[in-house]
Formats: C-alpha cells, structure tokens, sequence
C-alpha cells in the first residue's frame, strides 16, 4: 500500500507569523484564512501540503522530533536570496554528492534546504 506523506503539521504560536514564514520562505500559497483552527498552505509545484495548528501552552516549541527539508537546486543559491528575505542558514554542509543548510521557523522548529533530491546518481 502507498502512503506518500501529504501534510505536516506545524505548531505555532502565532499562526500568522509562521503562515507568512513559509509563503515567504519556500513559496508556498496560503490564504491565511483560520479554518477549523488550521491555517492550509499548498506549494504550485506540488508536493506536501503544511497545516499550521495553534500550539498550546504545554507545547515544548522548538523540541519536537520533526525537521521539515525542502528540495532544493542549488543550496548556496537558496540559502544566499533567502538571507537578502531575512532567514539566514547555517553553513552549506556536503555529503554523498549532495549539499545541506539548517535554519529554524519563527518558532524554533528545524528547517533545512537540501540538494539530495537533485543527486546525481552515482556511477
């Protein structure tokens, strides 16, 4: 049975705030609308879907076990126009053919821009 992920679910503090962060960001496309309590953000490439969810109180932000990675070309280039927009990665790191950055959300979740996607095969 196929089960491709298709949302991921953000908890935030403030719903706004994060809703812009990934539009902005990683140009995603969102009405900003709270529907059901839930803020949708689809991508016009396709792809997984994010819910942005008020966080409660008791919500440890920043702790949890989840680090959402975008696929990116060129990450030196991504990382290089996303700091010109005001999110500044860390250092590109390289690994098995591909290239890596680490950055956090506005409320200290884990994000990162990779090149694996676009690898090349190995001959």
């Amino acid at each position: 049975m196929e089960s491709p992920l298709g949302t991921v679910i953000v908890y935030a503090r403030d719903m706004q705030k994060s809703a812009a962060f990934y539009a902005r960001h990683f140009g995603f496309v969102t009405t900003g609308e709270v529907i059901e309590g839930l803020i949708e953000l689809t991508h016009p490439d396709g792809g997984a879907g994010i819910l942005i969810h008020q966080a409660g109180k008791s919500v440890k932000l920043g702790q949890v076990g989840v680090k959402l990675s975008f696929h990116v070309k060129d990450v030196a280039a991504f990382a290089a126009q996303a700091a010109l927009k005001g999110l500044v990665f860390g250092a590109v790191h390289e690994a098995n053919g591909y290239a890596f950055a680490n950055a956090k959300d506005p409320d200290k979740n884990s994000i990162s821009i990779s090149s694996r996607a676009h690898r090349r095969p190995a001959a």
